[in-house]
């Protein structure tokens, strides 16, 4: 199974997928959201132990906590198995305890951690919890809106994390022991997006071809000295295009060709996977207007373990970027795509000189070669 970065689920077609296939305890998807009862007993959405959290970030909502009632232990908890933990209760995660009003940021062994970390929990600043490993460091954010992020602790990786590839768990969980029963609910796991959620089947030579939506809106205002004033509102789609024996051209869609109204469009969310040892190619279009073109721009890109200042840069994607006319191509060589043995993240920006268009952003992931 892959890294827990590809995990991603909005619970918004009220089936419990696959992917948890260890859920416990009676969850289901109510209203777009995963929900765990809160009981005596034990219940969750748990995933498999075939994950892999070297390498990983992920981050999910906590939008519905229990209530103390008359409970001295009520929580809601978002953790990492380790695949022992039936014997060794090795684990890191997060704990909201609704008793004492706290965030748990704990790695723990024998479901103990006498380091734990804990602050004041607030279900609107700590609205998103984010786990992630580096290679170095596990690290625990916390955010009001997954886009600002801050980091609540930092810790040297556990061994397990790089021990356990394809051997972990994720749980998203829920306990009390008295009062009233009811539950916890978690959304956005490893996406903002609340639309409606569809699997499809594609075939091909290599890389089957598949299709991937995302939509952001711009807003323009013109003035004229006839009609006084008129406004003008436009959306923009980015398409995702796949059919080739190596890897898919992807198409961007604005809305307008103007400038002006491209920069003002927030990036669209696209991932990059990336095969290990294979070529890569892909194209990035604008092709609503034939007559739009990036003329005057250059494009720049970066893969680096996650978002954050210190984050490591992975690879630098700029010398294998090329633009013509409407199209920023991205073609790296098997040689270098050899290199990367890890997750990360990515963005695609345009640059005409103090000008920068954020294009696309999303996750880089690595498919290890196994053919050498």
């Amino acid at each position: 199974m892959p890294s827990l970065s590809t995990l991603v689920d909005n619970f918004n077609d009220g089936v419990i997928g696959p992917n948890w296939g260890n859920a416990y305890g009676g969850v289901s998807e109510v209203g777009g959201r995963a929900r765990v009862p809160c009981t005596t007993g034990y219940a969750g959405y748990q995933t498999a132990y075939s994950w892999t959290m070297a390498g990983a970030t992920f981050y999910v909502a906590v939008l519905t906590v229990p209530a103390v009632s008359t409970a001295t232990e009520a929580y809601a908890s978002v953790f990492v198995n380790a695949p022992d933990i039936a014997t060794s209760g090795i684990r890191v995660g997060f704990v909201i305890n609704a008793v004492t009003g706290q965030l748990k940021m704990s790695s723990e062994t024998g479901y103990f951690d006498a380091a734990a970390v804990t602050i004041t929990y607030s279900a609107t600043t700590h609205k998103f919890l984010r786990l992630r490993e580096d290679g170095t460091n596990v690290y625990w954010d916390t955010s009001p809106d997954a886009t600002t992020w801050t980091n609540r602790r930092t810790l040297a990786t556990p061994g397990w994390v790089t021990a356990s590839v394809d051997q972990c768990a994720l749980d998203l969980s829920a306990h009390r022991d008295a009062g009233t029963s009811d539950y916890a609910e978690y959304d956005f796991f490893n996406t903002l997006s609340n639309g409606a959620v569809f699997t499809g089947t594609a075939t091909g030579s290599a890389q089957s071809a598949a299709t991937a939506t995302g939509v952001r809106t711009a807003v323009g205002t013109a003035t004229g000295s006839a009609q006084a004033t008129a406004t003008a509102t436009g959306s923009g789609i980015y398409h995702g295009t796949a059919a080739g024996s190596a890897q898919s051209n992807a198409s961007v869609s604005s809305a307008s060709n103007e400038i002006p109204e491209v920069a003002s469009m927030a990036a669209g969310d696209w991932d990059l996977v990336i095969e290990q040892g294979s070529t890569f190619l892909q194209a990035y279009t604008v092709v609503d207007d034939p007559d739009f073109t990036w003329a005057g721009w250059s494009a720049r890109a970066q893969i680096r373990t996650s978002t954050s200042n210190s984050a490591q840069l992975l690879l630098d994607l700029t010398p294998f970027l090329t633009v013509d006319g409407a199209a920023i191509r991205l073609a790296i060589p098997a040689s270098t795509t050899q290199t990367l043995n890890r997750d990360g993240r990515w963005d695609l920006e345009m640059v005409l000189g103090a000008t920068v268009v954020r294009i696309l952003q999303g996750r880089a992931i690595v498919s290890p070669e196994v053919t050498r």
